[in-house]
């Protein structure tokens, strides 16, 4: 094939780049960029759930290799952790940054210069970590990215708990959605990471995300330009909800990239739910993964 060209450049040059910064700006005067709906406005404040204004505030970034290996080749996959986060998992692995906003406020230019960096040290792609809360710097940086010759695909890496108006502001932007699916059950998702109706939200964002850009598209090299990569993790206990999140997926399409972790560590605050005081044994691992395999789904194992 030849050298992919993101259309995110097209729509940059266009000036609709614009129009989207504009939307997403309005949307956060009285916040309703998530599904939390907080209604803050986040120009005066960052008193809403994710604790964020409209700076970018970034914890870390550089060239990741413990990704999926589609997106991180040879060179490894520029990720950009955002600080701040709009759901509360009381197992969170990166609860540092996520709940104890670890990290630096920074300028929509220096985020930029971020982006560049990373395409020069070879990075694959720029890998938004966590980066529902921060959208519209993620644009307002996009915009000058582009102008300075930003030219390879972007991953918006999320916990899956998405608005539907905002990914559609998204549209031809991002090229690559990694979201997680987590739960099955409403009351799974509310105890584990106060998140109302994750499920149901979680389910209309991936179909949403999936009708943007479709199934994973790779290079001769097996490197990811396009598509949509799923990721969960296993929860021990919760078997019966993998299996269901399984079987949406496979019905939605083969040609998703699913992603089934068992790196599942109590952390954070689990021990406050019983259920998750352990890690998942390679039994209930094989017992979901063995699941998928006969749903036919394409994973990383």
């Amino acid at each position: 094939m030849s050298k992919y060209i993101p259309s995110y450049i097209s729509i940059c040059k266009s000036g609709e780049i614009s129009r989207r910064i504009e939307a997403a700006g309005e949307i956060c005067t009285r916040c309703s960029l998530c599904p939390h709906r907080c209604g803050v406005d986040r120009s005066l404040c960052s008193d809403g759930y994710c604790r964020s204004s409209l700076q970018p505030v970034v914890a870390s970034a550089g060239p990741h290799f413990g990704e999926e290996p589609p997106l991180v080749g040879l060179y490894g996959s520029g990720t950009i952790f955002f600080s701040g986060c709009n759901l509360e998992c009381l197992y969170c692995q990166n609860y540092e940054i996520s709940q104890l906003d670890t990290g630096k406020i920074i300028g929509y230019e220096e985020l930029a210069d971020i982006m560049i960096g990373l395409q020069q040290q070879g990075c694959h792609n720029i890998n938004l970590v966590t980066p529902t809360h921060m959208v519209y710097p993620i644009l307002k940086a996009l915009k000058i990215a582009v102008e300075r010759g930003l030219s390879i695909p972007l991953v918006y890496n999320s916990g899956g708990y998405e608005a539907v108006k905002t990914l559609k502001l998204l549209d031809g932007i991002i090229d690559i959605y990694m979201p997680d699916f987590k739960y099955f059950n409403e009351k799974t998702g509310y105890s584990l990471s106060h998140a109302r109706y994750y499920p149901q939200i979680a389910q209309m964002a991936i179909e949403e995300m999936f009708r943007q850009v479709g199934g994973l598209k790779t290079d001769r090299q097996g490197i990811a330009y396009k598509g949509l990569i799923v990721r969960h993790l296993i929860l021990p206990c919760y078997l019966d909800e993998s299996k269901k999140i399984i079987d949406f997926v496979a019905a939605l399409s083969k040609d998703i990239y699913l992603n089934l972790m068992d790196q599942y560590r109590p952390e954070y605050k689990a021990a406050e739910n019983s259920n998750l005081t352990r890690k998942v044994t390679s039994e209930e691992y094989f017992e979901v993964l063995n699941y998928a395999k006969e749903k036919g789904l394409a994973m990383e194992v």
